[in-house]
């Protein structure tokens, strides 16, 4: 039986924009939920939100593309990425 490994990493990202985020950070709650994420929302505003995510680098890149196509009620200009403490397993 062979084993399966998967790299952790933990993750900034920062998403700017014209963002709602009354509607957009519980969107993005329920969708690193989904992802199987660890997340912490570390800044919000209209215009910028943080998030700390953790796990698999290929499903950071899922949340990446799901929230820069969004709810329809924002607009994401630019998504920025930054790992945090480097790789966890």
């Amino acid at each position: 039986m062979t084993e399966q490994y998967q790299c952790h990493f933990r993750e900034r990202m920062t998403i700017r924009g014209d963002l709602n985020s009354a509607s957009f950070v519980p969107w993005i709650r329920r969708y690193a939920t989904k992802l199987g994420l660890v997340q912490a929302i570390a800044h919000t505003s209209s215009d910028r939100i943080e998030i700390e995510l953790a796990g698999p680098v290929e499903l950071i890149d899922m949340m990446e593309m799901g929230c820069s196509l969004g709810p329809i009620e924002v607009w994401v200009e630019t998504i920025d990425r930054a790992p945090v403490d480097g790789e966890i397993i």
